[in-house]
C-alpha cells in the first residue's frame, strides 16, 4: 500500500477534497486473489492462458472484488475496500492536471494500452504487450502507484452516473444487478482516449471480462 496525502483536485468541473488514505501500489494479482479463492472455496477466475502469478487478476466482478476486500480485512484486522471514484482519480493523477500522469501525449513507454491501429505484443519485438502485463512493468506515477493507465480497468466502490453529483465521492450502498459501478483506468486493449486519467466507464456489478481487475484502498 502507498500512503496518499490529503489534498484537492479538479474532477470534471468540480473541486474535490480527498482525505489521506492508502492505496494499493499495484493492481491485485492472480497470486493474491488465488490465495483468497483457495481459502474461501471460491472458483478461481480464468486467466485466458496469459499466465497468473504477478499478472493482474481478471474476470472478476464487482461482487468478487468486494468479497476479496472483506476477506483481506478479516485476515489482517485492517479496513480494506475498493477506492471511491474520486480517490481513484486523485491517486491516478498524483497532483497532475494533464491527460495522463506523465503528460498530454500517450506513450507505450509508460503504460500498457492498445492503439488506434492494431499492433502485436512485446514477445514479437513490438512496442506493446499483447494482453495484460505483469504489475509494475512500467514506471510509477509521482504518488508511487503503478499501472493506473491501462493494463486492466479497475473497479471502484462508487455508483456510476453520467454527470457527477456526489456519488463519485462515496461508496455505493444497496446495490442490485441493475446498478452500474464506476470503472477507471482503461486496459491493455483500449485506445489512448480511454486510458486518460479523467476517463470513466460503468458496468453492472456482475460484469466479468478479461480487461477488468481492481486495486484496493485502506482507510
Amino acid at each position: 500500500m502507498v500512503k496518499i496525502p490529503a489534498g484537492r483536485f479538479r474532477m470534471g468541473g468540480n473541486e474535490v477534497s480527498v482525505s489521506a488514505f492508502a492505496m494499493g501500489k499495484y493492481e491485485v494479482t492472480f497470486a493474491e486473489y488465488d490465495k483468497f479463492a483457495e481459502a474461501t472455496g471460491r472458483e478461481k477466475p480464468d486467466d485466458r492462458g496469459w499466465g497468473r502469478g504477478n499478472r493482474p487478476v481478471i474476470n472478476v466482478s464487482w461482487y468478487d472484488a468486494n468479497a476479496y476486500a472483506e476477506w483481506l480485512s478479516e485476515q489482517t484486522g485492517k479496513q480494506y475496500r475498493l477506492p471511491t471514484e474520486a480517490q481513484w482519480e486523485y491517486g491516478a493523477r498524483a497532483g497532475t492536471e494533464t491527460e495522463y500522469w506523465w503528460g498530454n501525449t500517450a506513450s507505450h513507454e509508460y503504460a500498457n494500452y492498445g492503439a488506434d491501429e492494431c499492433c502485436s505484443g512485446l514477445a514479437e519485438g513490438k512496442d506493446r504487450w499483447e494482453y495484460t502485463a505483469p504489475v509494475g512493468s512500467f514506471a510509477a506515477n509521482p504518488f508511487g502507484l503503478y499501472d493506473t493507465a491501462g493494463n486492466v480497468w479497475e473497479w471502484t466502490c462508487s455508483e456510476y452516473e453520467s454527470r457527477y453529483s456526489g456519488q463519485e465521492q462515496r461508496c455505493a450502498k444497496k446495490i442490485n444487478e441493475n446498478n452500474r459501478l464506476s470503472l477507471r483506468g482503461g486496459s491493455w486493449i483500449n485506445d489512448t482516449t480511454r486510458v486518460r486519467s479523467a476517463y470513466r466507464n460503468g458496468r453492472r456489478p456482475t460484469y466479468r471480462n478479461g480487461v477488468v481487475g481492481f486495486r484496493l484502498a485502506r482507510l
